[in-house]
């Protein structure tokens, strides 16, 4: 009997060993199950979220950049930048995506005029995609055909067209952009049917003075398929609101994006400018 009962004595504590084991065994797998799905929870929800946030943080800060620069936009309204005078500030254009590139050609009154042989280096440096545009006032034809010879895209004509003196003589053969000044609006219609003329541009009563005018007078221009501009005193500043008045197909800055002492493009300047634009 004693044997017996030491016997089961010893089976019970056994028992008791074995079940105390095992739950510990239990517990441990529970607690280690437990800790490695809070590791993986842990790594599905909080390391793609920290590199989701800053995937977002840089898509932000990339799209702001475009918005600044102008490549993120839907604006239509075209720029462009007058009274350039050397292949550096072409570069700029290049960079901020800008439709045409003025140069002034043949008006030594112009602190911004410079020579054919200048012309050509500036446009060397520009992107194909930026059209070259002639600034002239009254040219004559032997002028006008200097700038067809260089390759301009187009000439921008203050004052008088030149006619040819005879009808064998060839026509002007790069598409022309009138301008207009304050005082001379009202010969608009001499060269509204005028199938030499691509485009107009609204001027200041003094071109490249940095003026603005009165934007109203340009409601009474009747609208056609052919470009307008708006230029006369435009810079970041201001343009939105000319855009927003007006509604031309492009704007034209030529003082507004120069340095303080107006000598030279400044490259911040025109890259406020095409902002402004396309915001």
């Amino acid at each position: 009997y004693k044997i017996l009962y030491l016997t089961s004595y010893n089976l019970t504590s056994l028992s008791v060993n074995v079940f105390t084991s095992f739950f510990k065994i239990i517990v441990f797998f529970c607690n280690y199950t437990f800790f490695q799905n809070q590791s993986r929870l842990s790594s599905k929800l909080f390391l793609p979220n920290f590199f989701v946030s800053i995937s977002s943080t840089h898509k932000y800060e990339k799209k702001d950049i475009n918005t600044k620069i102008n490549l993120d936009t839907n604006s239509s309204t075209k720029i462009k930048i007058c009274g350039l005078t050397s292949p550096a500030e072409a570069r700029y254009l290049n960079e901020n995506h800008v439709d045409f590139a003025g140069m002034v050609l043949f008006f030594p009154k112009s602190k911004r005029n410079i020579s054919i042989e200048q012309a050509k280096d500036i446009m060397a440096a520009l992107d194909a995609s930026i059209k070259r545009v002639a600034v002239v006032v009254s040219p004559s034809i032997e002028q006008v055909r200097q700038i067809e010879a260089a390759g301009f895209d187009y000439v921008q004509i203050h004052g008088e067209i030149p006619e040819t003196e005879t009808e064998a003589e060839a026509a002007i053969a790069i598409p022309i952009l009138k301008a207009f000044n304050v005082s001379d609006m009202d010969s608009y219609e001499k060269y509204h049917n005028d199938s030499r003329i691509a485009g107009y541009v609204f001027d200041a009563i003094e071109p490249g003075s940095g003026k603005t005018f009165d934007w109203k007078l340009v409601d009474n221009i009747p609208r056609d398929e052919k470009l307008l501009l708006l230029a006369g005193g435009l810079n970041p500043d201001n343009v939105r609101m000319a855009i927003e008045a007006v509604h031309p197909d492009g704007v034209d800055v030529s003082s507004g994006v120069e340095n303080d002492d107006k000598v030279g493009k400044n490259p911040e300047k025109i890259h406020d400018f095409v902002a402004a634009v396309k915001s």
